[in-house]
């Protein structure tokens, strides 16, 4: 297992852009434990993108990041 924290990246990632953590519910749009498993055991090549609210998020390995709205 990897000794970074997904949840807090992603929860970081989101109060960046403005979202309090009043305004989601984190569980009901990814499972972490399931995200966590399966970037630490791809390569370095995969990314997962998913939507929490109006915010689009890709993780990958190394970066939680918020991608531009299309």
């Amino acid at each position: 297992m990897s000794e970074r924290n997904l949840l807090l990246e992603i929860v970081a990632a989101l109060e960046e852009q403005g979202l309090a953590r009043d305004e989601y519910q984190l569980q009901r749009a990814v499972d972490i434990e399931a995200l966590e498993q399966l970037v630490d055991s791809a390569g370095a090549d995969l990314e997962v993108r998913f939507s929490v609210g109006e915010f689009r998020l890709c993780v990958t390995q190394s970066d939680v990041e918020v991608l531009p709205s299309p």
